[in-house]
């Protein structure tokens, strides 16, 4: 089966809130999904704050990846990967890998000078998903967060 890897829509809205939802189940935090599926329209569509890509498998919604512009003051514009997920039943598939790639692509077609996210240390087919793609893995910096 064909998978189709499209800028997300407004009617994507739910299914990508849900896999949210998937991923916070699987980080083993679902409790800490504050976020609403108006929020995530709000911020995606009108705001334009991020930008979302999804995976479409037979008119089904497979995998997302949710990316946004940062920025460094030693290097300059970034982007960061805040999510990538597929759902369980379609990994092992490349599905991962092309929506990685187009992440990549947009990065590059942006000409940023680089691209960041986090990887929980215990989550270890995604720490080899990123070494596969020759990915810095930093163990040298710690997250800082403040909630509001």
């Amino acid at each position: 089966m064909k998978v189709h890897i499209r800028s997300a829509k407004e009617a994507d809205v739910s299914a990508i809130f849900s896999l949210i939802q998937e991923l916070a189940e699987y980080e083993l935090a679902p409790e800490q999904v504050t976020n609403t599926p108006e929020n995530l329209k709000a911020d995606l569509f009108d705001k334009n704050l991020c930008e979302a890509i999804v995976a479409e498998k037979e008119n089904q919604i497979v995998g997302f990846a949710l990316y946004y512009t940062s920025y460094s003051t030693w290097k300059g514009a970034c982007l960061y990967l805040e999510d990538f997920y597929v759902v369980e039943t379609e990994r092992q598939h490349g599905i991962g890998q092309l929506l990685f790639n187009q992440v990549v692509s947009t990065a590059k077609e942006r000409k940023v000078q680089r691209m960041d996210w986090q990887v929980l240390t215990w989550n270890e087919p995604a720490i080899r998903f990123y070494e596969k793609q020759k990915a810095i893995l930093d163990p040298e910096w710690l997250n800082g967060r403040l909630f509001f």
